[in-house]
C-alpha cells in the first residue's frame, strides 16, 4: 500500500527541518516539501539538498515572484490597504499565494495532507488554513504546533537543536540572531526576541546590523534622488522612462527604497488570534509605490468614489491581514476597487530623502484638477458662481440651527 503524501510548506530553518522528519516518522508518510520563491534571495541557497538530506521524498521549489507582483501585491496597492495605519502587509499577502501553491502541488502529487510550521499563537496558521479551506476543502491540514505530542516533545528550542544533531539534521541556530525574519519581494519583518519589549529601541546605533533591506535613515545619503512612477489603470507600468514588468516594478523601487532609508516601520499591532504582538518591517519599494498611487489617486479619482474606497480600506486591510483573501467579501471588494481604479493614469514625481517620500508633482491625461475652476483669481471658465456658496452654505447650515435652538429651549 502506498504512503501517505503530506506536502510541507518547507523554509529550511530550524522548526520546517524538525517538522520534516518528525512528519515522516510520526505519520510514516512520503513528505513532499514546498518553498515558494517569492523573493527571498540568498535564503534560498542550498535548500534542495537540505530538505532531501532531512528525508523528503521531492522539493519544489517555484519562482513565484512574478504571479506575487502582480496577482497579490499590485490588487491590494490598487485597494491602499494599510492595517492599523502603518503595516503594509508584507508578510499577510504572501500566506495566500504560498497555500494555493501548496493545494496544487498536493493535488498534482495525489497528497491527503498539507502542513505548515507556524506557530498556534500567530496569524499565519489562520491565513494557510483560510485559503486551504476556500480552495480544496477536501485536502487535511496537519499544525504540529497545535498538536500536544509535538509541543511536548518540542517544548523549546534546546530540545529541537537536539533532535536535529540526533538525526543528522543541519541547522543554523545561535543567539548571535534573537529574533525572527520572514522576507519576501515587498518586505521584511523582525519579531520575537529582544523586540517582545515595547521599549527596545530597534532604531538605535547598536541594532544598525539588523536591517536587511535598507540602509539607516541617517546613514543614507545627503543629496536626494528624483523618480517617476507611469500608471495605467492604478498599476505602476514603468519608472524613470523604462516600462517594467509588476516584479521588475518591485525590484528597482525597492533598490532606490532601500537606497535611501525609506519603508521602516516599528509597531504593536493586534494580530486575529486575540493579542498585541510587537514587529519591526522594512518596506522601501512598497512605501514609495503606496504613495505614488494615493498621489496619482488624488488628481484622477472622482471624490465621492475615493471616499466610498477610502471607507472599506480597513475591512480590506483586515481581511488580508486575517486570510480571508479568497473570501467572496474580498473578492468583492476588489470588483469596486478594479473599477474605481479606471481612469487612474498618469505620472507621478516623488523626491527620496533620508527616509522621506515627497511629493514633487503629478499629472494626468484624465486629470480631474482644473486650474481655471480651482484658481483664486477670475474663473474664465464661469463654471463656479461664489454666490451659489451661500444658499449651499444655508442648506448645510438647516439642521445645526434648528438643532441649536431645541438645545437653548430646553436649557431655559
Amino acid at each position: 500500500m502506498a504512503k501517505q503524501k503530506i506536502v510541507l510548506a518547507y523554509s529550511g530553518g530550524l522548526d520546517t527541518s524538525i517538522i520534516l522528519k518528525w512528519l515522516k516518522e510520526t505519520y510514516d508518510a512520503e513528505i513532499i516539501a514546498f518553498t515558494a520563491d517569492i523573493g527571498q534571495k540568498e535564503e534560498l541557497n542550498g535548500l534542495e539538498e537540505k530538505a532531501l538530506a532531512t528525508g523528503a521524498s521531492k522539493i519544489y521549489i517555484d519562482d513565484l515572484r512574478e504571479e506575487f507582483a502582480r496577482d497579490f501585491i499590485f490588487p491590494m496597492f490598487q485597494a491602499g490597504a494599510l492595517y492599523e495605519g502603518q503595516y503594509l502587509l508584507g508578510t499577510s499577502i504572501a500566506r495566500p499565494l504560498i497555500a494555493k501553491r501548496m493545494v496544487d502541488i498536493a493535488r498534482a502529487e495525489g497528497a491527503t495532507a498539507i502542513a505548515h510550521g507556524a506557530t498556534g499563537k500567530g496569524n499565519d496558521q489562520v491565513r494557510f488554513e483560510l485559503t486551504a479551506a476556500a480552495l480544496a476543502p477536501e485536502i487535511n491540514v496537519i499544525a504540529p504546533w497545535r498538536l500536544d505530542e509535538f509541543r511536548e516533545q518540542f517544548p523549546g528550542r534546546a530540545e529541537m537543536i537536539a533532535y536535529a544533531e540526533k538525526h543528522g539534521i543541519p541547522v543554523q541556530a545561535s543567539a548571535a540572531k534573537p529574533y525572527s525574519m520572514d522576507r519576501n519581494l515587498l518586505h521584511i519583518s523582525f519579531e520575537s526576541g529582544m523586540l517582545e519589549d515595547p521599549w527596545f529601541d530597534a532604531s538605535a546605533p547598536s541594532n544598525k546590523d539588523m536591517y536587511v533591506l535598507s540602509v539607516d535613515p541617517e546613514d543614507a545619503p545627503d543629496q536626494a534622488e528624483y523618480v517617476e512612477l507611469e500608471f495605467e489603470k492604478g498599476e505602476c507600468v514603468g519608472v524613470n522612462g523604462d516600462r517594467m514588468s509588476p516584479l521588475q516594478v518591485m525590484e528597482k523601487l525597492n533598490e532606490l527604497g532601500g537606497k535611501h532609508g525609506i519603508g521602516r516601520v516599528d509597531m504593536v499591532e493586534n494580530r486575529f488570534v486575540g493579542m498585541k504582538s510587537r514587529g519591526v518591517y522594512e518596506t522601501p519599494g512598497g512605501t514609495i509605490l503606496f504613495t505614488a498611487h494615493r498621489k496619482m489617486e488624488s488628481l484622477t479619482m472622482d471624490r465621492e468614489v475615493m471616499h466610498l474606497r477610502d471607507s472599506l480600506i480597513p475591512r480590506y486591510a483586515s481581511l488580508v491581514y486575517n486570510g480571508f483573501w479568497f473570501a467572496p467579501e474580498r473578492l468583492a471588494l476588489q470588483a469596486l476597487v478594479t473599477e474605481s481604479q479606471k481612469n487612474v493614469t498618469g505620472t507621478v514625481r516623488l523626491k527620496l530623502y533620508k527616509g522621506n517620500v515627497i511629493g514633487a508633482g503629478v499629472k494626468s491625461p484624465v486629470s480631474l484638477y482644473n486650474p481655471d475652476i480651482a484658481t483664486m483669481e477670475a474663473d474664465p471658465t464661469q463654471a463656479y458662481n461664489q454666490g451659489d456658496a451661500t444658499g449651499f452654505i444655508r442648506l448645510n447650515a438647516l439642521r445645526l440651527r434648528v438643532g441649536s435652538g431645541v438645545q437653548q429651549n430646553a436649557q431655559r
